[in-house]
């Protein structure tokens, strides 16, 4: 499971780009941080809902990817989030918790922090997860 959650990160765009680094990984949990750097600042000079939301979401994927049978495709179906307090500088992290993992979906409730612990937005997020049983999980030729 290791070296598959290694590769997956090491081709993840998303991870690339937002320079999101894994913290902790283990079945059910995931913990995700990057330092805020220019690009991932609004108009308003604090960090852009869009990028907390891609980190919260990220982090609940993963959590879930790693409470579920290896190579079980894992997709977000809803995420409700709240953000709390605006994140100017230092680093932003999030930490994803499986609260409820049944047979085609898990429920993940997340917190993100900033720098000084403050709790700075609260997601929670559906995601599916099926091997590859039903038709539209399928890749196409």
């Amino acid at each position: 499971m290791e070296r598959e959650l290694a590769r997956r990160l090491k081709g993840s765009n998303v991870l690339k780009f937002f320079g999101f680094k894994l913290v902790t990984a283990e079945p059910g949990h995931a913990v995700l941080r990057f330092n805020v750097r220019q690009h991932h600042l609004q108009v308003h000079n604090v960090v852009h809902g869009g990028v907390i939301g891609t980190l919260a979401d990220t982090a609940g994927g993963m959590a879930t990817y790693l409470a579920v049978p290896p190579g079980t495709r894992v997709a977000t179906v809803e995420m409700k989030i709240n953000f709390l307090e605006p994140i100017e500088r230092g680093t932003v992290t999030a930490d994803a918790r499986v609260i409820r993992c049944g047979r085609h979906f898990s429920v993940v409730d997340c917190d993100v922090r900033d720098s000084a612990g403050r709790l700075a937005g609260k997601a929670l997020m559906t995601f599916a997860h099926d091997a590859g049983s039903r038709p539209g999980w399928r890749r196409s030729s």
